[in-house]
């Protein structure tokens, strides 16, 4: 966990408290996820394709940015975002910021360019693990520069194809480790075969999320084999995405239903996702409230008691921020389990959470994979963020029901959610938030 100096005044952000139910209708911007992976596959296709409703973030425009750096040009100046395939034949930077997606999805396509491209990002993703693509790369044929560190900065250094083959990885710290190598898998000249040995794969539904988005593309995937994965060389075909709302970011929003007794329904929930954050359905569920499709989307509507749960968020890492948040709130002990993966997220979200839940009273433990939490009087103060946009979630969550919480540096909420801070300020207002 990285740790910061005290914040000035001028970077906490009071949290809106909310003295009585809300009862509200969300839009949200769209999915991070599945924006950079169609930017990813739409720079390296046969042809223009278009990323319909885009996220326009900090973490996509580094995504385009990346890209446009390559060679390929994406123009994001609309709501819709027009990619249009180029040669990769020169040398290039490329600046990660705090995107994993970046760090990790466009070094398997930097082995095509004819130059060299250099990687490096924000201090924290230098502690960031990507060794395990770096060394894949390796034995797949792509020379990569990084003095035996496996951490950012590093250099691919192109050259113009890579042989491709089979790899064994151990993605027990991310699946992203397994969907950046098939991402790139059709463009190399034997495709991809990814083996999978070690722990359990955290957040698996991502890689489910990057095997549809292929085929989508007419990629031909293989996953018949647990823990194996084989894409086939071939043709990647431009394709339109309609980008769906991130519902992992409608998170804060659906547990302020929870955390206020009230109602918020989000629009355009879709109804079949790969998303993790569609999880979101049965971990509230699990915590009393009442979850209902209707014509909008999805309403959530909190309970008159907030149950605690014992849940394993394995697969759904990335939720544990603000499922935290509420089992603070909640009128019964809660068990977080299965999230050791987590500490290698934008900060050690676990220590992170432990150290700023309790700060405001919270009765909470920090297990090697997770947090326990009992009920507990819970009061004003600074929430430190680390600039973690997740934990600044957990922040907002906690002061929709505790008067008094600051929220440092709030804007780090930018990484995935521009203006979150004005969405979020409209929903606790009453009024309806776009």
């Amino acid at each position: 966990m990285t740790t910061t100096a005290a914040p000035s005044p001028a970077d906490l952000w009071p949290a809106p408290h909310v003295a009585s139910p809300v009862d509200v209708t969300v839009t949200l911007p769209g999915s991070k996820s599945l924006t950079n992976r169609a930017l990813v596959l739409a720079a390296v296709a046969t042809g223009p394709s278009v990323v319909r409703r885009a996220l326009r973030s900090r973490d996509t425009l580094l995504m385009a940015a990346a890209l446009t750096s390559l060679g390929s040009a994406v123009d994001t100046s609309g709501e819709d975002w027009t990619v249009t395939p180029g040669a990769f034949d020169r040398d290039a930077g490329v600046d990660c910021g705090l995107a994993g997606t970046v760090m990790r999805f466009v070094p398997p396509i930097a082995g095509l360019a004819r130059g060299s491209v250099a990687f490096d990002g924000d201090a924290h993703m230098r502690t960031r693990p990507i060794g395990e693509v770096l060394t894949a790369l390796c034995s797949l044929g792509v020379e990569v520069r990084d003095d035996g560190r496996g951490t950012l900065p590093f250099t691919i250094a192109g050259a113009g194809a890579v042989r491709g083959g089979s790899v064994t990885i151990d993605a027990s710290s991310s699946s992203q480790f397994v969907s950046a190598l098939l991402l790139a898998g059709a463009t190399y000249d034997e495709g991809v075969e990814v083996l999978h040995r070690g722990a359990p794969i955290p957040s698996l539904p991502h890689v489910e999320m990057t095997t549809t988005v292929l085929r989508a593309h007419g990629v031909e995937v293989d996953d018949s084999v647990p823990d194996r994965w084989r894409v086939a060389p071939g043709p990647i075909a431009p394709v339109d995405h309609l980008i769906e709302p991130d519902l992992s970011n409608a998170g804060p929003f659906v547990a302020l239903a929870a955390a206020t007794g009230g109602s918020v329904t989000v629009r355009d929930w879709p109804a079949v996702t790969t998303q993790a954050g569609d999880a979101l359905r049965d971990i509230l569920t699990a915590m009393g409230c009442t979850v209902e499709r209707v014509a909008d989307g999805v309403r959530f509507t909190g309970p008159e008691r907030l149950r605690g749960v014992d849940l394993d968020l394995h697969d759904v890492g990335e939720l544990t921020p603000v499922v935290a948040a509420l089992c603070a709130l909640a009128d019964d002990p809660s068990v977080l389990r299965g999230v050791a993966h987590i500490r290698h997220h934008e900060t050690d979200r676990l220590r992170a959470l432990a150290t700023e839940l309790a700060g405001l009273g919270a009765d909470v433990t920090e297990r090697p994979d997770g947090l326990e939490l009992r009920p507990a009087d819970l009061h004003g103060g600074v929430f430190h963020t680390y600039a973690d946009h997740r934990m600044a979630h957990a922040a907002v969550v906690v002061g929709a029901a505790t008067t008094g919480v600051l929220v440092e540096d709030v804007a780090t909420t930018a990484k995935t959610f521009p203006d979150f801070a004005g969405a979020w300020t409209g929903v606790t207002g009453g009024s309806a938030a776009s």
